[in-house]
């Protein structure tokens, strides 16, 4: 049993120590680069 306690520590440690960007946090940098394309000229085609 002690190898799978240290097991799920490090697993836990990792998981604690790990900073993942979410979506709903990265509005701002986002809309910036919708902001870029747009001066850009650039245009999105969508398939009808």
């Amino acid at each position: 049993m002690r190898g799978k306690t240290r097991f799920l520590k490090s697993i836990i440690a990792a998981a604690k120590a790990h900073d993942t960007a979410m979506p709903w946090t990265r509005g701002t940098a986002r809309a910036a680069s919708v902001a870029r394309r747009r001066r850009s000229g650039e245009t999105v085609k969508r398939c009808a």
